[in-house]
């Protein structure tokens, strides 16, 4: 059995015509506005390497928010000792 050679053309399939399009052709036009719009975030290598998945990464991160919601920050003291009494 014969393989088939695919042909990879870089061109417009026949049915379009270069004069149905406005402007000129741009390669990666809207690439900006998708990566602006996208909620894919890419981690440093140092840090996938201990987080293998986004189960383990979303779990160590919703243990960060819960730490930081319930931790409180210390109160200020009041002293008596460096105010006088009026008598």
């Amino acid at each position: 059995m014969k393989k088939v050679k695919r042909v990879v053309q870089d061109d417009l399939r026949p049915e379009y015509k270069r004069s149905d399009f406005p402007g000129p052709m741009v390669r990666g036009r809207y690439a900006k506005r998708l990566r602006e719009s996208s909620n894919v975030v890419v981690l440093s290598p140092e840090v996938a390497t201990v987080f293998h998945n986004e189960e383990a990464v979303n779990k160590a991160l919703l243990s960060l928010i819960k730490l930081s919601q319930t931790s409180t920050r210390p109160t200020k003291r009041s002293s008596r000792r460096g105010k006088t009494r009026a008598a």
